[in-house]
């Protein structure tokens, strides 16, 4: 290429940038990149898969709050708005802990706690995202059974005060454990779903699996006879690698719609081990498998899972700098899309 026309094309080149017609590369205000944030309306369960009306194939992407008996401030209109507009998130999730210390069963707030949930989702509905309500069985009473009746009453009241918003998935038991069996959360399930369909009947419910929502593949083996339900998979990219995510694949293939309603980039206690290989290699998988993923968790707690450094006191409006290392993995992890 002679001299003459590489000075031409150099030429044509700042031109087309000073024009925007590059417009790749031109930076996108907030408004413009959230609404590139996929909403894909009234999503139901096809297979192994979540889909939207027309049956293709969704991928929900975002984060969930830490308990909101704890950090109830984080769940507000603008923080949810950045989850859309900062990180590029389309759902968020509200963990509502029963049974631990200020727990909807153990001396919280009732009407406090349900006000915040109803907070979280109407900032959802009004941003375009999906609202994941969970009731976030834990260590405290692991085996959900033992407030199978408290949880009935609670989605009942869920499901008949958000009946008609389309953006709201039930997440019925967080993370089964001590030795909880997959036929206990079952029978579970079998009275805590038909609550939920009374007043939602095509709603999406996410069902949490044994040994803290792992044992995906004992659902696989025998799953429940209900429509537009998924299970739980929760991993802490520190701890579980390779031997879980042949797990995940493994139940993926037998057909088992699985959803990760919970993750993070440190080991499972997280609180140290913060690993981004490992995370990498968990979205490759989910991508692959258009597997939708929520990442724990919105807050400035002092743990290696929270998103927002200790040290900062915002509760909306985070810069890259105010972010954890978890955070800013998160950032780049979901930006790219």
């Amino acid at each position: 290429m002679s001299g003459k026309i590489k000075r031409i094309l150099s030429v044509m080149v700042a031109v087309a940038f000073a024009l925007g017609i590059f417009n790749a590369v031109t930076p996108f205000t907030e408004a413009e990149a959230s609404s590139k944030v996929k909403y894909y309306g009234a999503l139901h369960v096809d297979g192994a898969n979540l889909v939207d009306k027309d049956g293709k194939k969704v991928q929900l992407r975002g984060i969930s709050s830490h308990g909101v008996s704890w950090f109830p401030e984080y769940v507000n209109a603008k923080a949810i708005k950045n989850v859309k507009t900062t990180f590029k998130g389309n759902v968020f999730r509200i963990a509502m802990y029963p049974d631990e210390y200020a727990g909807y069963l153990n001396g919280g707030d009732q009407a406090k706690l349900e006000k915040t949930i109803d907070t979280g989702v109407k900032a959802c509905r009004a941003n375009k995202m999906y609202a994941i309500i969970d009731w976030h069985v834990s260590n405290a009473r692991p085996n959900p059974l033992d407030h199978k009746d408290q949880a009935v009453n609670f989605f009942k009241k869920m499901s008949e005060k958000y009946a008609s918003y389309e953006n709201v998935i039930y997440e019925i038991c967080n993370e089964p454990s001590g030795g909880t069996s997959w036929s206990d959360i079952k029978k579970y399930a079998n009275a805590v779903i038909p609550a939920i369909r009374k007043n939602a009947p095509d709603s999406v419910i996410i069902v949490g699996t044994p040994t803290w929502s792992q044992d995906v593949d004992k659902a696989a083996e025998d799953p429940l006879e209900y429509k537009n339900v998924m299970y739980a998979f929760h991993f802490y990219a520190g701890t579980h690698k390779a031997d879980m995510r042949k797990k995940v694949q493994a139940a993926h293939d037998k057909g088992l719609p699985i959803f990760v309603s919970e993750f993070g980039t440190c080991n499972a206690d997280g609180q140290s081990g913060v690993n981004t290989k490992e995370a990498d290699k968990w979205i490759k998988l989910l991508d692959k498998n258009s597997i939708s993923y929520v990442n724990w968790s919105l807050c400035n707690k002092n743990e290696a899972a929270s998103i927002i450094k200790s040290s900062c006191k915002k509760k909306s409006g985070w810069k890259k700098s105010d972010m954890s290392k978890s955070g800013k993995w998160l950032y780049k992890t979901l930006r790219k899309y």
